[in-house]
């Protein structure tokens, strides 16, 4: 702009929209810029410096010229001329320069309030459907504090909590593994499976085999201290006092943990509870406590009281009314259907319960839970072993919970002894049931080879440990070498089993964690796949289509005839050309 454009105004120019916009009045002598806005009367003070950035309002592309000599080094858009030497005093006769500016739109989006939808978008509401609470506790904080609710109903409509519970089919359909764990390939989830679960998620109710696991083991060594077959061995209470207090960490440990579980993803235990194998596990938590009480050290208390024993069978005879029922009245959960060795969790509750009743001097609810034990074991027993042939033949990966076989006839061979007061033939029939089955298993060693380490491996070592102890009662009435080794063998096997899984336990979780991957079981969808059965059983071979390809391309060649022709051969024909 020329020497002769200068003025000692600013002067505005809007080529060609009227509207009215801020404007620089006037400067001060102390190097600041007061900005008044014609139409609010409102002033802001900038200090002067070097580059100064002003954001006009919307108003198209419209163009200012700011007529001002000593106002260098003004720019629009962070982009200032360098060159321009600083602001200096403006005296009264300083002439001024023009300068341009250019005013721009704002982008949308940019409120306060919109810019908190957007987060409230890009939130991860994926896992509510499994909370106890579903984030409503949350929303009604939002709406109570004045935000905006507009994206509550997509949020909403992205959570879709099954309330009724999966069919059984479902479960068999959808998952495999040693306890129903892994999700077949044609499977779908309902969580995401990119991203790792809460842990309180992947914490499933079959952790409590670690407290069964250590908590026979600590019966076990009190036994072999206090039973006069193996006191030979001079072993002190000193170990059963350990095992007791590791047993009763863990367990601590394990149920304050899924307790949490349950108060804040109710959905997720609810889920397992209905999962066919791990409803069984619903009853470890309280033979957990009938293990402590029975391997409860001499040195910690010798007597317990009986109320403690109707409070720890309360909740097994209320499961037990729940499933028994459902084995016997029919329907999806009958025991035809379900019938897996877990079962044997369901079972041999009432005969630990039995044992530590008959030990405090009790006499009619023993004999009441050994009578409700026997009737549904030998029940369980015949249907497992005669598959009917309407019934798929149990997985491979459901072998290593075979040995839950030998649990329940070994405690109920100590249970009816207790009772009786004598290791009479009825405790030995069962005690010989249970050391066949050990031995027919133990022998099978293939059986149990191949499957990668998981939980289920702690169904070894509780019905393990149950023979041993089992073996040490029937040493005492039957002393030879040979009981007394046999005691000695099968409870140095239950040590060494419990002691490896123990540190494989730990070094998974601590080490490799590992221990506890998203549990798909419990996020299985109740809609089944879609499956391509035409291209299934052409990638296999398994059907005709296969044949008509072969035989396709063997005569087919360039040539639509032959083409044709090798569409019309059948493979009977084709076989003998």
């Amino acid at each position: 702009m020329n020497q002769d454009e200068q003025r000692d105004y600013f002067e505005l120019q809007e080529p060609e929209y009227p509207e009215t916009v801020p404007s620089v009045l006037k400067h001060k002598y102390s190097k600041q810029v007061v900005l008044e806005s014609e139409t609010s009367g409102l002033s802001n003070t900038i200090s002067a410096m070097q580059s100064i950035s002003i954001s006009m309002p919307s108003a198209g592309n419209k163009i200012i010229t700011v007529v001002d000599e000593n106002a260098q080094g003004f720019s629009i858009n962070g982009v200032g001329d360098d060159s321009c030497p600083p602001l200096e005093t403006l005296g009264n006769n300083a002439e001024p320069k023009a300068v341009m500016f250019l005013s721009r739109p704002m982008s949308k989006g940019s409120s306060i309030g919109e810019a908190d939808n957007d987060s409230q978008r890009f939130k991860d509401k994926n896992f509510d459907s499994f909370k106890t609470w579903s984030g409503k506790l949350e929303r009604q904080i939002t709406s109570l504090s004045g935000r905006s609710r507009k994206f509550d109903s997509e949020e909403e409509s992205t959570q879709n909590p099954e309330n009724e519970p999966l069919p059984v089919d479902r479960y068999f359909d959808a998952l495999e593994g040693p306890e129903l764990e892994t999700l077949r390939s044609t499977e779908e989830i309902v969580l995401p499976d990119d991203k790792t679960w809460p842990f309180l998620l992947r914490f499933p109710i079959s952790s409590f085999g670690i407290c069964l696991g250590v908590g026979s083991q600590s019966v076990m060594w009190k036994a072999l201290a206090s039973t006069i077959s193996t006191r030979f061995l001079h072993i002190s209470l000193t170990a059963n006092l350990i095992l007791w207090w590791i047993a009763v960490a863990l367990v601590a440990v394990v149920s304050s943990i899924y307790l949490l579980k349950v108060i804040l993803y109710f959905e997720a235990v609810r889920r397992e509870y209905y999962h066919p194998i791990r409803v069984n596990f619903f009853f470890a938590p309280w033979i957990s406590l009938l293990f402590l009480s029975l391997g409860l050290p001499p040195s910690v208390s010798s007597n317990l009281p009986e109320p403690l024993w109707y409070i720890l069978m309360t909740p097994i005879l209320c499961l037990e009314l729940k499933i028994y029922g459902q084995w016997m009245s029919g329907g999806q959960r009958r025991l035809s259907k379900v019938a897996n060795p877990s079962n044997h969790l369901a079972i041999v509750g009432n005969f630990v319960g039995a044992l530590l009743g008959a030990s405090m001097g009790l006499k009619e609810g023993p004999i009441f839970f050994f009578a409700v034990g026997l009737a549904h074991y030998l029940v369980l027993f015949v249907t497992l072993y005669q598959r009917l042939p309407t019934n798929e033949t149990l997985p491979k990966e459901l072998h290593p919970v075979f040995f839950l076989f030998v649990a329940a006839p070994s405690v109920a061979s100590m249970a009816w002894a207790k009772i009786r007061g004598s290791f009479d033939y009825g405790s030995r029939i069962a005690y010989f049931i249970a050391l066949f089955l050990y031995f027919s298993l133990a022998v099978r060693v293939n059986f149990f080879r191949g499957f990668k380490f998981s939980l289920a491996w702690w169904a070894y070592t509780f019905p393990m440990t149950g023979a041993a102890i089992a073996t040490m009662r029937y040493s005492s009435v039957v002393t030879n070498v040979l009981t007394q080794t046999l005691a000695v063998i099968l409870s140095l096997v239950a040590t060494l089993t419990v002691t490896s899984l123990l540190v494989t336990t730990m070094l998974h979780a601590f080490v490799l964690r590992d221990l506890f991957p998203n549990d798909v079981a419990i996020a299985i969808s109740d809609r089944k796949p879609k499956h391509h059965r035409k291209w299934f059983h052409i990638r296999h071979g398994g059907s005709e289509w296969s044949k008509d390809i072969e035989t396709f391309l063997k005569f087919a060649n360039t040539s639509n005839n032959d083409i044709e022709a090798a569409l019309n051969i059948s493979n009977d024909e084709a076989k003998r050309v």
